[in-house]
């Protein structure tokens, strides 16, 4: 139902499109020669020293400053090569003593630190080395990541690429993330690949035993905990089920329900899709809101992908409505995320009837969805 994932607008296919070349130091040498230059009087020596060793670091035809001599010494250190000749061009280019040392500085502290917030493990000291991690508001993805275990035969699946992403963003490696509305595993699956810990919540027996084999073909390399229980999410005992795993709460809620009755999911009663109306679809939205937030920490986030849809040719803000759904129950709207898709499973070479009923309609054919991200307060 959906497709891959970069900032503002990324390509065709998953970031990187070009092999990122890794450089090997010695860190304290290279701490040692940076705050050497770092003390340099002038700027033009300073400046002649960082291209000295700009130089060393892109040709390694010779090491005159000992910093590549990794072997006699064995303390190592892999660097993105682009973004450390980046770095240092920025430190050769600034036009003040001050601004280049400046500079030197926070390439020292990138070298011989790490510095990360409660949320995740992003190295903020060597924060431009995490250019696949999305800031942007509007995700224009072109293909759905359909690598390992993941399949596009469940009909109203995510693009795995939006819980990849979530988990980056708020989660640290052996973090518990809660997904609501399982489905076929998605979330699951990414989880195994990040090293977070998931628990899925699947109303479809049928469909949980689908994904529970989708599961177990992706590789476990961190030695996660990914499960899924079958029943409505609205009404099991979530923290008894988190307590037989020995924790206490969450750190990351992903939720991905039904857009109401455009895809019927089951002739259950308790199925989201099967609402008799709007006001009683948001009624059970509020419902598995509720009975998910006592397990989420405080301070942490719940995402929501939803989308809009038509109902007798009126527009019905779908995702709005959840959005203020989950604001009444007192968490803050910290995002809302545009993403694009070109094709759904439904629509799949339909574009041109689709085109027709527009014109002929008056309306406009969706190819958005929502992202809202929350933090429980």
């Amino acid at each position: 139902m959906k497709k891959k994932t970069t900032a503002s607008h990324l390509s065709d296919e998953a970031k990187p499109a070009m092999p990122r070349e890794i450089v090997v130091v010695h860190p304290t040498r290279l701490r040692e020669l940076l705050a050497e230059i770092h003390a340099e009087k002038t700027g033009a020596r300073l400046q002649a020293r960082v291209r000295e060793l700009r130089a060393v670091i892109a040709t390694r035809a010779s090491d005159s400053v000992g910093v590549l001599n990794v072997a006699a010494h064995g303390e190592t250190l892999a660097l993105r090569r682009d973004i450390l000749l980046g770095e240092l061009d920025q430190i050769a280019a600034s036009l003040t003593v001050a601004r280049a040392r400046y500079y030197l500085q926070r390439l020292i502290n990138g070298v011989g630190k790490t510095k990360t917030s409660q949320l995740n493990d992003i190295n903020l000291h060597r924060w431009k080395e995490y250019d696949d991690i999305l800031t942007d508001s509007l995700w224009v993805l072109h293909k759905r990541d359909s690598s390992g275990a993941h399949l596009a035969e469940y009909w109203g699946n995510f693009i795995p690429q939006i819980p990849h992403q979530m988990m980056l963003r708020y989660t640290k490696k052996n973090d518990w993330v809660l997904d609501t509305f399982a489905g076929s595993g998605t979330t699951l699956i990414e989880g195994k690949r990040l090293g977070r810990n998931c628990l899925g919540i699947e109303l479809s027996a049928r469909v949980a035993k689908r994904a529970r084999e989708l599961i177990a073909q992706e590789a476990n390399p961190h030695n996660v905990t990914a499960e899924i229980e079958t029943g409505d999410n609205r009404t099991l005992d979530l923290q008894e089920i988190l307590a037989r795993r020995g924790i206490a709460q969450v750190q990351l809620v992903m939720m991905h329900p039904p857009y109401h009755d455009i895809i019927k999911f089951s002739s259950d009663a308790r199925d989201l899709s099967n609402a008799k109306s709007t006001d009683a679809f948001l009624r059970m939205f509020g419902e598995t809101v509720d009975n998910a937030t006592p397990v989420l920490q405080r301070g942490r986030y719940l995402a929501l992908v939803i989308g809009d849809k038509y109902s007798k040719g009126d527009w019905i803000p779908l995702g709005f409505r959840c959005m203020e759904t989950a604001l009444a129950r007192g968490y803050q709207l910290k995002s809302i995320i545009v993403k694009n898709f070109e094709e759904t499973k439904g629509k799949r070479a339909q574009q041109e009837l689709w085109r027709y009923r527009a014109l002929v309609g008056g309306f406009y054919v969706f190819k958005h969805e929502y992202i809202f991200v929350f933090k429980k307060k």
